[in-house]
């Protein structure tokens, strides 16, 4: 059976639709695979980094690493999922599980680790396999396109949460207010949770006011100063000149967490803003244990995911808005 998917042959800038649609057989799941149908699969900064050639894969490549699917088959040796269940695959396509990494629980770190749609084929498509062990029952609650976004900005945002070491009630600042930040300040903020007093710093006025929508005590420019020291901070945008500006935002002995898998350099900046134990730490990938944690949590929290839905064939143009800061929320690709 033939399948539509949007490939990637050579790498370039996006405005010129490097994303070529195609048809390919379907192949059958070997030992330990699924074959699966995709429902919706989100569009991620990781995936522009790619085209433009900022992020190294092997080409031609089909993208897309938050994928909603249905399981059509089952490779030998797979337990624990079943024909016919809705799953989830994330950015993590599989791991040695032997080195001293994954026996430590930071699979994350695993340097023979494979990534969805970087190293073996994503979700831009009607179809595509994947390890069955790394593949996620998602909650009911959220809709395919609900839940596609959860499967990368959600997981990482959570991580990087994690690893900022905020405190329940800690002042928490947001740089950048896309497709992950907008799920992370909901964790931060949520009552009865960690419940954090949230800032935010994005150029964007609609971003500004879906942060003040969605719990932010401040929302500004990361010219701009909310008045207050910052306990903790993550910066979500591929901007390496951020990290200078939220280190001049933060309060001793804060960490600064930066969440993106490629930036631009960071430029030379004073030592006095690192001084007083500041720590600045990046964020790497996700283990399925965050999964398992965010998903729950998620589920829990009622978490609002605010979308853009695309067809397949305009994967291109869903890339091109992304790279301009003009989505809301996520994009989502549905075939």
């Amino acid at each position: 059976m033939a399948m539509r998917r949007m490939l990637l042959r050579e790498t370039g800038a996006v405005e010129d639709g490097r994303l070529v649609e195609d048809e390919a057989a379907a192949a059958a799941p070997a030992w330990g695979q699924v074959a699966l149908r995709v429902l919706a699969c989100a569009v991620c900064h990781t995936d522009l980094h790619i085209v433009e050639g900022e992020l190294s894969s092997p080409l031609p490549r089909v993208l897309g690493h938050q994928v909603v699917a249905t399981v059509e088959a089952l490779g030998d040796g797979v337990e624990g999922v079943s024909v016919g269940d809705r799953v989830g695959v994330g950015w993590l396509a599989s791991t040695c599980g032997e080195c001293a990494y994954c026996a430590s629980g930071r699979e994350n770190l695993c340097e023979r680790a494979c990534f969805t749609g970087r190293d073996v084929d994503g979700g831009y498509a009607e179809g595509m396999l994947a390890d069955a062990r790394f593949v996620f029952p998602l909650p009911a609650r959220f809709s395919d396109v609900e839940a596609a976004p959860l499967l990368c900005a959600g997981i990482i945002g959570y991580r990087a949460l994690k690893l900022s070491g905020v405190q329940p009630g800690g002042r928490l600042g947001l740089f950048g207010f896309g497709a992950s930040a907008h799920l992370a300040i909901q964790v931060a903020s949520a009552p009865g949770g960690w419940g954090c007093e949230t800032y935010v710093f994005t150029r964007s006025e609609s971003h500004r006011r879906l942060a003040r929508e969605l719990g932010a005590a401040w929302a500004g420019g990361a010219e701009d100063d909310p008045g207050v020291a910052l306990d903790a901070a993550v910066s979500f945008a591929p901007a390496g000149w951020l990290v200078p500006a939220a280190l001049a935002r933060l309060g001793r002995g804060g960490t600064l967490v930066v969440n993106a898998v490629h930036a631009s350099d960071i430029p030379s900046f004073p030592y006095e803003l690192l001084y007083w134990e500041r720590t600045v730490r990046s964020v790497a990938n996700f283990t399925r244990e965050d999964a398992r944690e965010f998903l729950a949590l998620a589920a829990d929290a009622g978490l609002r995911v605010e979308t853009e839905v695309y067809r397949l064939s305009d994967a291109n143009e869903a890339l091109v808005r992304l790279k301009q800061g003009q989505v809301q929320g996520a994009a989502v690709l549905v075939p």
